[in-house]
């Protein structure tokens, strides 16, 4: 894959630090991408979304959610078990090591809420435009409220 020079946008540019850094991340080689859990993100509506992070072993004691400045990590821990097994695990297929997984959210994304059921973690995320944010409707007046300044008029 190629690699994307940004340094000249960076000079004519104000305040897209940000967005230069995210693409940058984008380039990267994924050859330590991670991918346990696996995931996945859905639009639920126009302004509504929900990521689903497969947790199959993990209890809600076991997983902590954060979201922080633009950032949503989702860690899972195992505690260790206090009851002492006396099956011997001939295959261990079922995964339950320790994650963490970050996700990027834009702007006005906040959590809504959390729920774990049948081994699925359900996070629903809602985009929430502030007022002073949307865009509205500028009525035309009539210019009948308008006065004149008068300016003198001098002929040399």
């Amino acid at each position: 894959m190629r690699h994307v020079d940004f340094t000249p946008l960076y000079r004519s540019t104000v305040g897209f630090d940000r967005l230069f850094s995210m693409l940058d991340q984008l380039g990267a080689s994924d050859g330590g991408a991670q991918t346990y859990p696996p995931y996945n993100i859905e639009r639920t509506g126009e302004n509504a979304y929900r990521i689903t992070i497969a947790v199959a072993g993990f209890s809600d004691a076991d997983l902590s959610i954060e979201a922080r400045e633009n950032t949503l990590t989702v860690k899972g821990e195992k505690k260790p078990a206090s009851e002492e097994k006396t099956a011997e695990v001939l295959y261990r297929g079922i995964a339950s090591r320790a994650f963490e997984r970050r996700f990027q959210l834009a702007d006005h994304v906040e959590v809504k809420g959390a729920s774990l059921e049948n081994g699925l973690l359900h996070i629903d995320l809602a985009r929430e435009i502030p007022e002073e944010k949307k865009s509205r409707q500028i009525p035309i007046g009539k210019a009948d409220g308008l006065r004149q300044i008068e300016a003198s008029t001098t002929v040399n």
